[in-house]
C-alpha cells in the first residue's frame, strides 16, 4: 500500500470513529481480522468488534484526529492519534493512542491499539484506571454493577468451586461479554480472572483447613475440592496468597491449636 493509499484508508477509518458507525469501523478489518487493545491484552474478532463499539459508542463522544505523519511499509500502517471529547463543557480527559495495522490487501488483517489518557481532572477527582477502561465502552455504573453481581454469585453459587470455570463461562453467568468481564475485574478488582479465581479458591481452602484440625484430609484432596486441577497450581496459587506453602501453613495453624 502507497503513502497516498494508506492516508485514505486511516482517513476513512477514523471518520467512521467519528461518525459512530460501528459497522463502518470493522468493514475495514477483513472477514478473519482482530483488533488488539494492548492496554488490556485482549484479541477482539471482527464480529466481537462490532458488538463492544455499539456499546462504547452509547457512552459519549469523542473527536480523533492523527497526530503527526501516517507512517507505512506496503504491508503495515502506522500512526498516532489524539481523541477529544466532543462536548465544549466536558471535564473528561483528552487522550492519546498509537494503532498499528497489519494489511491483507486492502483491508485490516490487525489492528493493534495502544492508548494511554492525559487526565486534566485531579487524581483525586478520577480513579487510577480511568485510562485504563477510556476506550473500552464499559460504563462505571455498568462495572459497578458487574462487580455486585460476581460477588453475589461467588458468595451465594460459590462459582469457583467449579474446576471448569473460565472466563467465556464467567460471562455467561453475568449475561455480559468476555470483555467488560475482564476489564471489570482487571480496573475494579486490580487483579486478573485467574488470580481472582485462585485466591477464593485458596480461601476455600484455608477454610477446610480450619476446620479439619486433625489434618485428616490431603492437601491434594483439598486442592480438588476447592476447584483446583492439581496440586502445582494450588502450591503456586497458596503461595502467592499467603506466602506460605499449605503444609506450612497448616503445620503453624496446628501448631498454635
Amino acid at each position: 500500500m502507497k503513502k497516498v493509499e494508506a492516508t485514505s484508508f486511516v482517513t476513512s477509518y477514523l471518520e467512521a470513529w467519528n461518525e459512530q458507525d460501528a459497522n463502518s469501523v470493522t468493514e475495514h478489518l477483513c472477514p478473519n481480522g482482530h483488533y488488539i487493545d494492548e492496554v488490556f491484552q485482549q484479541q477482539i474478532s471482527k464480529e466481537a468488534l462490532f458488538e463492544e463499539l455499539v456499546d462504547y459508542f452509547q457512552s459519549g463522544h469523542y473527536f480523533y484526529e492523527v497526530t503527526g505523519d501516517i507512517l507505512t511499509n506496503g504491508k503495515t500502517i502506522a500512526f498516532q492519534y489524539c481523541a477529544k471529547p466532543m462536548a465544549p463543557d466536558s471535564r473528561t480527559a483528552i487522550w492519546h493512542g498509537a494503532e498499528f495495522i497489519t494489511l491483507r490487501g486492502n483491508s485490516a488483517l490487525e489492528i493493534r491499539d495502544y492508548y494511554q489518557a492525559r487526565v486534566s481532572l485531579p487524581r483525586s477527582q478520577r480513579g487510577d484506571d480511568a485510562a485504563r477502561y477510556m476506550k473500552s465502552g464499559l460504563r462505571e455504573e455498568t462495572m459497578a454493577q458487574l462487580l455486585e453481581a460476581l460477588e453475589r454469585l461467588m458468595v451465594e453459587r460459590q462459582l469457583y468451586l467449579d474446576p471448569e470455570l473460565s472466563l467465556p463461562k464467567l460471562a455467561d453467568y453475568l449475561d455480559t461479554t468476555v470483555n467488560h468481564v475482564s476489564q471489570t475485574i482487571n480496573a475494579g478488582l486490580q487483579t486478573t480472572f485467574f488470580d481472582y479465581i485462585n485466591q477464593r479458591r485458596v480461601e476455600a481452602a484455608i477454610k477446610l483447613m480450619q476446620s479439619d484440625t486433625s489434618s485428616r484430609e490431603a492437601i491434594l484432596d483439598i486442592a480438588l475440592e476447592v476447584g483446583f486441577n492439581s496440586t502445582s497450581t494450588f502450591y503456586n496459587a497458596f503461595r502467592k496468597v499467603t506466602g506460605q506453602t499449605p503444609g506450612a501453613y497448616r503445620q503453624r495453624m496446628l501448631s498454635k491449636a
